[in-house]
């Protein structure tokens, strides 16, 4: 009955139905960019452990700037990348471009849908631009098939003296190769194990 009932709720229109971010799947090969889920809520587009953005509104104030309060009406947690030695530190083994959009505040159990288009068959691998202050597991399910998780690796360096840094170390990791069909297709990204993570993007090259 709860299962009839939504599904006539989202035909009416009365519950939003996941669709890609401004109505456009992103595209692979490419960058697939972390803060361009779908639309739809909690629940259908995205599953986050609390109702706050804990980034844009609240980390970055409300403000008036496109960067501050992107999407801060969602539960998705985003914020985005600073010079000032935050982001831009000799911490890093790989650079980000400053003023990129990111997911944070991850933890197991959350998970976030994106629809995309494939151009071109093929295998397809995916590096993860990310920071972690400790190991974790993510895993990728396409088309509501999952697949085997990927290590995360921690970012952590003892070697900077600043606490809250730890979560602003950015490297690039391997997170599988998978065999894509053209045409259209769902990917869900899960947090499985620790969290303590941001994503960037995901880069899908075509082997």
């Amino acid at each position: 009955m709860k299962s009839y009932i939504l599904i006539s709720l989202v035909c009416l229109g009365l519950i939003d139905k996941p669709e890609p971010y401004n109505g456009k799947p992103q595209v692979i090969p490419g960058r697939l960019e972390c803060e361009f889920y779908n639309t739809g809520g909690e629940g259908r587009a995205y599953h986050d452990s609390d109702a706050v953005n804990n980034g844009s509104g609240k980390l970055n104030p409300a403000n008036g700037m496109f960067l501050n309060e992107f999407r801060m009406m969602e539960g998705v947690d985003i914020s985005y990348t600073k010079d000032k030695n935050i982001d831009n530190t000799e911490f890093n083994k790989v650079q980000p471009q400053m003023n990129s959009l990111y997911v944070g505040w991850t933890v197991p159990g959350e998970w976030i849908k994106y629809d995309v288009v494939v151009v071109e068959d093929g295998e397809y691998s995916a590096e993860l631009m990310y920071t972690a202050n400790g190991d974790g597991d993510i895993a990728i399910e396409i088309d509501g098939k999952e697949l085997s998780p990927a290590r995360v690796f921690s970012t952590n360096d003892p070697s900077d003296s600043i606490a809250w840094r730890q979560w602003h170390h950015w490297d690039k990791v391997n997170i599988g190769d998978f065999e894509l069909k053209k045409g259209k297709h769902v990917i869900k990204l899960m947090v499985v194990e620790n969290g303590n993570m941001n994503f960037d993007y995901i880069e899908f090259i075509l082997q």
